[in-house]
């Protein structure tokens, strides 16, 4: 390690880092095929070896939770994890966990298993800082990824959990940790109950927070009161997917991970920059996860981090990317609506706009076209009428008029 970069994958050429992706990409996917009953049933079919680019791997299909949960579920007396997990009940799994519906998630035995140590490196960690880590022990992984992380980076750590804030500040007081991990929330409590008690927490100073949204304006809060807190971004799937520098320009992409934009409802890849929902295929052995639909939106970030750090950087958390909504009594997906778009080679972008009050929905879609030949509109209005056996008013606006910011379907009714 250097004293800025946990190691020299993170200042790669970006050329060197495709060719490494897309050549780890085919034995990748044939693991996941062999090793994995869901994969072998998802990409059936599919020749591994031709999977070596980014569009070979835009034609796979992409998992979402959703269909997870609902394999999970379908095979619990056999496979609580649903047949994705490549690893089995041994020393090969220490541990495994329950997130909410429940989802089980496997723990690896290797070391840093979701990779956090990443982000721990970027936020300032070092070795000999002792970490309190308050995120929960309790069934679910967080506190484990964190603690996973800090070890990998050579730290020591607390394993304070969630709750007895009192019983916390005191362990902060006495043992003087460095580094806080868990939820922004959380220590935001235990900053203002300090301040009211009069607990001395000077000794912490910075921290890697995740689980929650992470405005600027509570960033800033901290800075105020000297704690210098970045954000990861990491599921209990996926492990890391990227983490905040000291530039705190975007969130740059882990080295493990092969991250795409893609548009809400569909596996298609959006342009650089344009808003769409974050799909990721982990390189992971045990839990090998071909293009896992996260159900965030984010976008890409243009140039590289001026840390040094070489990879994609996204804008970060930008909202959900299931959008599905009742309209009259019936539920419209985003799925649907790209469905009606591919119909029409005239549509670049369409979005499904709900106005009105309860019980009276009124459904626009607009579109934008970049050539309107006579009658789109009504046949795109025939098309909405078949796909979703709704009713709604076509607007044809030009390229470039609707946001860019994941929408797909938007609910502006009022429930006043």
């Amino acid at each position: 390690m250097d004293k800025q970069h946990y190691d020299s994958l993170e200042t790669r050429r970006h050329a060197d880092r495709e060719a490494q992706l897309m050549d780890a990409l085919p034995a990748q996917v044939a693991h996941a095929q062999q090793q994995t009953r869901a994969f072998a049933e998802i990409l059936g079919g599919v020749d591994a070896a031709r999977v070596n680019s980014r569009a070979a791997l835009a034609k796979l299909p992409v998992t979402r939770k959703s269909e997870l949960l609902e394999r999970q579920k379908a095979q619990r007396a056999q496979d609580p994890f649903g047949g994705f997990s490549a690893l089995v009940r041994g020393p090969a799994m220490p541990r495994l966990f329950a997130s909410p519906g429940p989802i089980y998630e496997p723990d690896g035995s290797t070391r840093d298993y979701w990779r956090v140590g990443r982000a721990m490196y970027a936020a300032g960690f070092r070795s000999g800082d002792l970490v309190h880590n308050a995120f929960s022990y309790h069934m679910t992984p967080g506190a484990f990824m964190m603690e996973s992380g800090a070890h990998a980076v050579g730290c020591t750590v607390f394993p304070a959990g969630v709750g007895q804030t009192e019983q916390q500040l005191q362990a902060v007081a006495e043992l003087k940790p460095q580094a806080y991990s868990g939820t922004p929330s959380f220590l935001r409590i235990l900053v203002e109950k300090a301040q009211e008690s009069g607990s001395d927490i000077s000794s912490l100073r910075k921290g890697l927070v995740g689980g929650e949204a992470f405005p600027p304006s509570l960033r800033d809060w901290f800075t105020e009161r000297g704690l210098h807190i970045y954000q990861s971004y990491a599921t209990a799937d996926l492990g890391l997917i990227a983490y905040e520098t000291a530039s705190r320009e975007g969130m740059v992409v882990d080295e493990g991970v092969i991250l795409e934009i893609v548009r809400p409802g569909t596996g298609d890849p959006v342009a650089a920059g344009e808003v769409g929902e974050v799909v990721v295929t982990t390189l992971s052995p045990g839990y090998p996860l071909v293009r896992f639909g996260t159900g965030d939106l984010s976008a890409i970030l243009p140039g590289d981090d001026p840390t040094g750090r070489t990879n994609v950087r996204i804008r970060g958390w930008l909202g959900r990317a299931d959008q599905t909504t009742k309209i009259r009594g019936m539920f419209v997906h985003p799925s649907q609506v790209a469905d009606i778009a591919r119909r029409f080679p005239e549509i670049v972008k369409a979005r499904l706009v709900v106005s009105g009050e309860m019980a009276n929905d009124v459904m626009t879609l607009k579109v934008e076209a970049a050539a309107a030949p006579q009658g789109l509109d009504a046949r795109i209005g025939e098309a909405v009428r078949d796909v979703t056996k709704l009713r709604a008013d076509v607007q044809l606006v030009q390229p470039g008029t609707l946001p860019n910011d994941g929408k797909v379907i938007e609910d502006a009714r009022s429930y006043k």
